[in-house]
């Protein structure tokens, strides 16, 4: 009896060794896939650059659809921020846990938000989930949910709401808790935010998950544009802006770097 206990507890051990050692090597994969010259940036091809993963579930997929006010297009997906008639467009493609989103926003965040006002481009967001699946929980999709909510306040509300939720302060780290999937860290992020301070609507719609429907549906129309292998990919008026590296097109990665881009695809 001893003996079968202790050959037992051996083979546990093993085994624990085993999971261990596996669980490293997924993780030290993917922050290889994540590290695109110098800057981490989220690659999504899988499988030859095919399938993209997506978080689901069926409660949210069942869920009625409430697409925020300021969205346009099939089921609200589209959000686009500026004025209409601008003549420039500029496109982003950005998951609210990408480490390398994080970075180009703290880059070039404020500079995008005063070009938008100054109407040199009006900006559509397309925002994907796919880290949920990559790195295990939720907080892509719930964070949608609350940038959903901060939307329906006002396209303003929602610019300096992703712009903190992509701060230094605030973004988690990719190899740390998954921080966003917990709505008392969305709402103490939100009050740096003064329109969403103390907003009960607001907040009531990320307790509720009012936009989890939508943000699943936000995150399939990301994935259907098959030439963006990573984020953040930035477009202006359809061609990416970036360097090109062996694994992908980085994104600008200083402000000069942006503003020097744009400005060559502007259309006069």
């Amino acid at each position: 009896m001893s003996n079968r206990n202790n050959q037992a507890n051996k083979q546990a051990a093993r085994e624990r060794l085993r999971a261990e050692r596996e669980r490293q090597a997924k993780k030290d994969r993917l922050r290889r896939q994540l590290v695109v010259g110098g800057a981490i940036v989220a690659v999504l091809a899988i499988a030859g650059g095919i399938g993209v993963a997506v978080a689901t579930s069926g409660d949210d997929a069942n869920a009625p659809l409430v697409k925020p006010a300021n969205t346009s297009g099939t089921n609200g997906t589209t959000i686009t921020v500026g004025k209409a008639g601008a003549k420039n467009t500029l496109d982003l493609f950005e998951d609210p846990r990408c480490p390398g989103c994080a970075a180009f926003e703290q880059t070039a965040g404020a500079t995008i938000e005063k070009d938008i006002q100054d109407g040199k481009y009006k900006a559509t967001y397309h925002l994907g989930t796919f880290l949920d699946n990559n790195l295990q929980g939720t907080g892509s999709k719930n964070a949608l949910n609350a940038l959903g909510a901060s939307l329906n306040v006002s396209p303003d509300a929602f610019l300096k709401y992703k712009y903190a939720l992509y701060s230094k302060e605030f973004h988690p780290d990719e190899t740390g808790p998954d921080k966003f999937a917990d709505d008392s860290y969305l709402l103490k992020v939100a009050d740096t935010v003064p329109a969403l301070k103390g907003n009960a609507s607001f907040q009531k719609a990320v307790k509720d998950g009012t936009y989890d429907r939508w943000a699943l549906e936000v995150s399939k129309a990301f994935n259907s544009f098959k030439d963006v292998k990573s984020t953040p990919t930035i477009k202006l008026n359809g061609k990416v802006l970036g360097t090109e590296t062996p694994q992908g097109t980085a994104a600008p990665s200083t402000v000069a770097e942006f503003k020097s881009m744009v400005d060559k695809g502007l259309k006069k």
